[in-house]
């Protein structure tokens, strides 16, 4: 199979797919590590500041919420203007927000800094995934999706262990600084980087409507444990930003949500039934710590070797999902991933009401399954139904719903778990992923054919 830079006169070695993405791989990972390797930190940093997991929540909850919110906007710009410099500013923007955090003298302060960090942080995924998809086709693409999302999976569950390690020899402090190491690998990637795009001009207004509707959601789904005033503000924003961006739409049709994107039935619907996926596991990073540390008494490192059998889980992952998507197709890859973050959810639930750290391993290792088989079948669903100039936009767009997702879940968790305790918030945020695969069941019924030919009309 030939890439796509192959076809254009440029020599890509055989083994560049394998090299490429378990790079990209290690970039995402060490993104994701600002969320899991935080987690962890949570207690202690909430001790040093005099605050609650309600409270503490918020630094993952924000995070989540910037990755989510600037992940099209990345997109976007990928099309404008090439692959490189978006990348460059984003990985600024994470070691910039890393250093920050790491030397916050208030709460206040430290979340703005994840702010920062989580939008340097979403230039990776979609980057990540852009590059894959335009440099290679067909099985070698699903292949490289395959390693991207394991390689990925890998190390954000060894950030747990990385991070109690490092809280317990240098602080908190110190744990906040670890993803300024994705500054190391650019250099190795720099040759995939395309600094080629359209040249066309961004809608600044649809990318700041869409960013403050998004926020409204989160804030309003985290106010039980902030009060009426956030909650409002939550309402506001969602229910003013809601019309706002389907006005802007329609007066910027090719603007920052392409129709051709947004009106694409498999783009809306698998990237719906996939924010599942991280909602399970932004849900578990705020509650398995607090169950752990918080109620059973242990260390942070502790928590963090419990994550090594899901690590596992995770670097054997591509083997098992390029052949999935090969043999069943994305979109019902996707319904798989979203069973079994449901599923780990409900486990999840039973084993905190009953302090089981057995349980809470198994929970772990099932979300690591679902995310490594839901990520990868989000971006070929996706990247196969849209047309290659918006591309980037589209998986944007598809990892903004998907991030949104993971806010959502820690914003549940954080938001539900001091009303109701922590296992009825993760019991109640289960139903969630069974509710998105409904969005599934029109595409499951269809043939792959007719799915295509619903898409292509639409972006005809």
């Amino acid at each position: 199979m030939r890439s796509r830079a192959a076809e254009l006169g440029e020599i890509v070695p055989i083994d560049d797919s394998r090299r490429v993405s378990m790079l990209i791989g290690v970039l995402f990972g060490v993104a994701g590590m600002g969320s899991a390797a935080a987690a962890v930190a949570l207690p202690a940093l909430g001790q040093d500041f005099g605050i609650g997991v309600g409270s503490t929540a918020w630094t993952i909850s924000l995070y989540a919420l910037m990755f989510a919110v600037t992940t099209a906007l990345y997109g976007r710009f990928s099309d404008l203007v090439g692959i490189r410099t978006p990348l460059l500013v984003g990985i600024g923007l994470m070691t910039g927000g890393a250093l920050l955090a790491a030397l916050a003298p208030t709460y206040g302060v430290l979340l703005f800094a994840r702010l920062v960090q989580g939008a340097g942080a979403a230039a990776v995924p979609t980057l990540g995934v852009a590059i894959l998809s335009g440099r290679y086709d067909g099985a070698v693409r699903g292949l490289a999706l395959g390693r991207l999302a394991g390689t990925a999976a890998a190390v954000t569950s060894l950030g747990p262990l990385l991070g109690g390690l490092t809280e317990a020899a240098f602080g908190w402090r110190a744990v906040m600084a670890i993803p300024m190491l994705g500054a190391l690998v650019i250099p190795f990637v720099w040759r995939a980087l395309t600094t080629e795009g359209s040249g066309a001009r961004l809608d600044v207004l649809g990318a700041i409507l869409v960013a403050l509707t998004a926020a409204g959601l989160v804030l309003l789904i985290q106010s039980p444990s902030t009060g009426l005033v956030i909650a409002l503000v939550g309402l506001l924003l969602l229910g003013l930003g809601t019309p706002l961006v389907a006005l802007q739409v329609r007066r910027r049709p090719d603007g920052f949500l392409p129709r051709d994107v947004i009106r694409n039935p498999v783009v809306v619907r698998s990237a719906l039934a996939a924010a599942a996926v991280p909602a399970a596991w932004f849900g578990l990073l705020i509650a398995v710590p607090a169950v752990l540390v918080g109620e059973a008494g242990w260390e942070p490192w502790q928590v963090g070797v419990l994550l090594l059998p899901s690590s596992v889980v995770a670097v054997l992952m591509p083997r098992f999902t390029g052949p999935l998507l090969t043999r069943i197709g994305a979109v019902r890859t996707l319904a798989i991933g979203a069973v079994a973050s449901s599923a780990a959810l409900f486990l999840a639930a039973w084993g905190s009401a009953v302090l089981s750290p057995v349980l809470l391993a198994l929970v772990l290792i099932l979300v690591t399954f679902a995310f490594g088989a839901g990520q990868p079948a989000l971006s070929a669903s996706v990247g196969e139904a849209v047309q290659v100039h918006v591309r980037g936009v589209a998986l944007g767009i598809a990892t903004l719903v998907f991030m949104t997702g993971g806010s959502v879940g820690s914003a549940m968790v954080g938001g539900l778990g001091g009303v109701t305790g922590l296992p009825w918030a993760l019991a109640i945020l289960g139903v969630l992923p069974l509710v998105g695969m409904t969005a599934l069941i029109p595409i499951l019924r269809s043939s792959p054919a007719a799915v295509l030919a619903e898409a292509d009309v639409e972006l005809d």
